[in-house]
């Protein structure tokens, strides 16, 4: 027991390591090609900040626990909202830019929808992923075709050598591959030690260790005011959670659910957590996120997690 939590414990560390490296790495990259903080927060920090769901989701599907693979991801994408941006707006007040509604909600909540319809029959196979990763591929273009020019002169050009960059890159997915097998197995060896099923692993203990690092980094943001990178980091993560992570994994096995849960109650509390923030936004005349919407996403949070376990 107490060798599996340290496991637990080691590899969750080695996710945000991994995951920090290469987000650095990645900010590099992309303003060495002179990309906005819009595009950044929305690509290569979302990117980032989703790899450890990524290597634990296929690392789950690839041990034949589907249910963790897709559970992660539904339950990710509530902890981002409830628990990422619910914890951020206790600190400070987030505006959120019509575009980021007008364009990365509009998208989030389509391919929530389209999720939805691929898991009803209890399975996302190789033919429905490659349609989520094309749509992840199509969603790269719009959003660096359409915003490439949005903020690009506040940003500072980085001085990081290419070996500095791709050293980082390296390292960054040796400690992403074993911290996703040791977080994995040690889950799974907690789910069948307390005699919970692994949808609740998955939702709970799995979804919000790999939520951390999209939380330092929006607490990094909101610090540095780099609040553009810190709102479009959240939806931009949940969308590359349906995207790459699902469309990835499935791509290479089918994710096969035996959960009900997941399709009769999880996946419509992930809608209603995206569709709060559109009700946050209509609501303020200055589309100012404060103190109580971050209550408010909290205690939806934390009471959706008292249900389910």
């Amino acid at each position: 027991m107490i060798t599996q939590v340290f496991l637990l414990l080691s590899g969750l560390l080695l996710l945000i390591l991994g995951s920090n490296y290469l987000l650095k790495s990645a900010v590099d990259l992309s303003i060495k090609l002179n990309l906005s903080k819009v595009v950044i927060g929305l690509t290569v920090v979302s990117f980032a900040t989703s790899a450890p769901e990524l290597l634990i989701s296929l690392s789950s599907a690839l041990k034949d626990s589907a249910d963790i693979a897709i559970s992660n991801v539904i339950g990710s994408n509530i902890a981002n909202l409830g628990l990422v941006l619910g914890t951020a707006l206790c600190f400070t007040k987030i505006k959120i830019p019509k575009s980021n509604i007008k364009y990365d909600w509009t998208f989030l909540m389509l391919i929530s929808f389209v999720f939805f319809y691929f898991i009803n029959d209890f399975s996302v196979n190789r033919t429905e992923g490659i349609i989520l990763f094309l749509a992840l591929i199509l969603f790269l273009y719009l959003i660096v075709k359409i915003r490439k020019d949005e903020d690009v002169e506040e940003i500072q050009i980085n001085t990081a050598s290419n070996i500095k960059i791709l050293g980082l890159i390296i390292i960054s997915s040796i400690l992403l591959y074993f911290g996703s097998e040791l977080f994995v197995n040690s889950s799974i060896y907690f789910a069948e030690y307390f005699g919970v099923s692994e949808r609740v692993i998955g939702l709970t203990l799995v979804a919000v260790g790999t939520s951390l690092p999209e939380l330092v980094t929006t607490l990094v943001a909101i610090y540095k005011s780099e609040l553009d990178i810190s709102i479009g980091n959240i939806i931009g993560s949940n969308i590359f959670n349906i995207l790459a992570v699902i469309g990835l994994t499935s791509i290479v096995t089918d994710l096969n659910i035996t959960s009900e849960r997941i399709l009769s109650f999880d996946i419509y509390v992930m809608i209603f957590f995206s569709l709060i923030l559109l009700l946050f936004y209509l609501s303020n005349k200055n589309r100012l996120l404060n103190f109580y919407h971050g209550i408010i996403y909290l205690l939806f949070f934390i009471t959706y997690y008292i249900y389910i376990t």
